[in-house]
Parts: structure tokens; C-alpha cells; sequence
């Protein structure tokens, strides 16, 4: 990752003053099941073919995402898609997935940036479309572990095309927090010696990195997959979770603040991403990461296309344009994350797709992706109802009072 490009976007997520991320994203990892299961989705039709473009493409993206030169005159992957394909691109960004999902409804966009957190809550809604992968030519070149998720599908039909991923990591300062740390204990256990000086992200789904603790460390609690949680269940996280709140010196969203605080020693560990590690390494702030040995949440962004597109032709133009080797790698390096699409990293910058484990499978194995809780439970149980995300708001809330 340039440090030019680094703080190019974190200026731009400073200036959004975000709420609950900053471009992030998805989903359920640790299964090799395909697909959501439980539910059924609203008969939507799926696109059969394609036919001339239509002139115009409505984007919905996090902030990042979708970079036209006006940013920077060398960062511009969507003015050579306008281009080529004669579909002009109007973007609207976008701070949080609630934004996202509320935006949707309206109609009024042609395809979305959905992290895990809003891909279920978009497809149960009937407000976006199962995806016609056979009409996205790149999509065959996308790491298959990222294919047929709980995030991204249900029953093994395709709702969107995989963008960038990444892992929710535990950083601290390696120059106050030793020995360095290998497990989550290190931000959860009631006697932590950095107690006050831990953080944590600000949103319901951290509800999730609680809940692969315990599942981990309490098996008898029965989790089984950290985004099904039936009551009881996430009544031991939520918990967990208000034992923690007397820890924390701070929750982020943004992560020029998480910086900020690694900076001044505010805080001395907790959850991170590596694109933020990297910005507190090239500000000379001596912290290290790792994944803990417990796995880790993260995410998955999907592109999806809207049930009302206006501009589907375009719409599976832009979707096939952003997961090509060369936008995928441009938008991985400038927001921080690993590429979907194989091909990226053999055009990255040198070091870029090991720094963030691109293609790994066996390190993105160890990842739980973010993906919306729903009732019908994602780890196949049947005789619960599991808690929706509405629940793990409402716990948010009592959380952090």
C-alpha cells in the first residue's frame, strides 16, 4: 500500500466523518457450506442476457470505491469504464450499511457496495437481484473461496460479485504490551492488565467478535457460527461485551481516530485492520498485528444489482469492469484490502497481496465474514429462532448504555 494512498482515503473517510466505517464490509467464514439457508428469498427475476448500455449507471458505494481523478488526477478507475463502455458513472457515497440499505429502497441506484452486515437484509427485502455470473466474464477469475457464501447467497444462487476482503485484526503497541499477544483474551478477559486502555469497533456486528470468543472458549454455549446466535446465546455475549465496556478506553468507527489513539497511547490494544496498521506504522507508531489464535470477523464487500435497475446493461458493465484485474487492484491498494480477483495481485505493487494475504486460503479460512443475522438460523439449526440484526442493535445500545 502507497502511504500516498493512504492518506488520500483517510482523508476522505475524515471528511465523510463516518459513523460505523469506513468502507467495510461481510460476512460467515469459518463454514464450507454454500450459501444462506432457511429462507427464501422474494422471486426476483435475474437478468438472461445482455443488450446495449444504457448511457448511465447509479452507483452506491463506500467511500473509496469508486474513484473518478477527481480525488487525484492518478487515481481514476472509472473514467476508463466511461470510456469503454459509454455508460457515464453518477456515484453517491454512502457512510454506514444502514445508509446503504435505507438508500436501496428507494430504487433509485442501479448497484451497491454491500458489506455483510446489509447483503442479507438487502436480499430478503427483495431489493436486490440474483446476479447472472455467466454474464460477468471476470467473475471466473475471482478466489472461489469468496464464491457461494452466506453473504453473498442462498442456495447457491449468486446475489452479487466478490470486491475486497480483509480480517478484523488485534493490534497493539509493541512497545507497551508484552509478551505480544496471540488470543482475543487479551481484550475480553475481565482481568486484562490493559484495562482502560483497550478499543474496539463501533457497531452491532462486534457483537460477533464476542461471540467467536465464546464459541471458542465456552463451547458449551453451543455456537456454532458467530452470526447465529439464538437468545441465550447472544445474551452471553452481550455479557461479555458490557464486562468489556468497563475496559474500553474508546470505540472507533473512524480509523483516522484509532490511529489518533494508538498515537497518544489512549489506547494500547484491541481490533484493527491492516490497512489502519499500516497507517500507524508509517506514522511511526510502534504497534504490531496478528490473527489470533481463537480465528477473527472480517469482511467481504459484493457489488450487487438493484430488483429496480434502470440501467442493468450498464449495471452488469460496471460489475464486471470492477472486479478486473486492473480496477480490483487499483481500488484494493487505494482503500486497503485484499483483492477479490486472482489476476490483481500479479499487477500489485510489490508486497501489496502478501501484506494483505491475498489468495490465502488457509489464512482466510480462519475468518468469520461479517454476514446479517437473520431468525432462521445460519448454522442449520431449526428448532430456535436465532436473533436478527434488529435484536443486536437493540443489544448495541444496552452495551454501551
Amino acid at each position: 500500500m502507497k502511504v500516498r494512498s493512504l492518506s488520500r482515503i483517510a482523508a476522505a473517510c475524515a471528511a465523510l466523518t463516518l459513523a460505523a466505517a469506513c468502507g467495510t464490509s461481510s460476512g460467515d467464514g469459518g463454514s464450507d457450506e454454500p450459501g444462506a439457508k432457511g429462507f427464501t428469498p422474494p422471486d426476483v427475476p435475474m437478468l438472461q442476457s445482455l443488450g446495449d448500455g444504457e448511457g448511465e449507471v447509479d452507483v452506491l458505494a463506500w467511500p473509496g470505491y469508486a474513484e473518478d481523478g477527481s480525488t487525484d488526477k492518478s487515481i481514476d478507475w472509472v473514467t476508463p469504464f466511461e470510456k469503454e463502455t459509454g455508460c457515464q458513472v453518477n456515484v453517491k457515497y454512502f457512510g454506514t450499511s444502514d445508509e446503504a440499505v435505507n438508500l436501496m429502497k428507494t430504487g433509485d441506484y442501479d448497484v451497491v457496495s454491500a458489506s455483510g452486515d446489509a447483503s442479507l437484509r438487502l436480499i430478503a427485502a427483495g431489493d436486490v437481484a440474483p446476479v447472472n455470473t455467466d454474464l460477468i466474464p471476470n467473475y471466473a477469475d475471482v478466489y472461489d473461496f469468496l464464491k457461494d457464501r452466506d453473504w453473498n447467497s442462498v442456495d447457491g444462487q449468486m446475489y452479487g460479485v466478490p470486491h475486497g476482503y480483509g480480517a478484523n485484526l488485534l493490534m497493539w503497541r509493541s512497545d507497551k504490551v508484552s509478551p505480544a499477544p496471540t488470543s482475543w483474551s487479551a481484550v475480553f478477559d475481565e482481568n486484562s492488565p490493559y484495562a482502560g486502555n483497550i478499543t474496539a469497533y463501533d457497531s452491532p456486528i462486534y457483537i460477533a467478535d464476542a461471540a467467536l470468543y465464546l464459541m471458542k472458549t465456552q463451547p458449551d454455549l453451543g455456537i456454532k457460527n458467530p452470526y447465529a446466535l439464538d437468545q441465550d446465546q447472544l445474551d452471553a455475549a452481550v455479557e461479555l461485551l458490557k464486562t468489556q465496556r468497563g475496559q474500553i478506553s474508546e470505540y472507533w468507527s473512524n480509523y483516522l481516530k484509532e490511529v489518533q489513539a494508538f498515537t497518544t497511547g489512549d489506547s494500547v490494544i484491541g481490533t484493527t485492520w491492516q490497512v489502519i496498521a499500516n497507517v500507524a506504522q508509517d506514522q511511526d507508531v510502534p504497534v504490531d498485528v496478528t490473527l489470533p489464535e481463537e480465528g477473527a470477523t472480517g469482511w467481504s464487500d459484493t457489488w450487487m444489482i438493484s430488483s429496480e435497475s434502470k440501467h442493468p446493461n450498464c449495471a452488469y458493465e460496471w460489475m464486471n469492469h470492477i472486479i478486473s484485474p486492473e480496477a480490483n487492484d487499483a481500488v484494493a491498494e487505494y482503500f486497503g484490502e485484499a483483492p477479490s480477483n486472482a489476476k490483481a495481485c500479479d499487477i500489485a505493487t510489490k508486497g501489496f497481496c502478501d501484506s494483505y494475504h491475498a489468495g490465502d486460503e488457509d489464512y482466510a479460512s480462519q475468518i468469520w465474514y461479517w454476514t446479517t443475522p437473520i431468525p432462521e438460523c445460519l448454522d442449520g439449526r431449526t428448532d430456535v429462532t436465532c436473533t436478527d440484526y434488529g435484536d443486536w442493535t437493540q443489544a448495541w445500545t444496552e452495551i454501551k448504555g
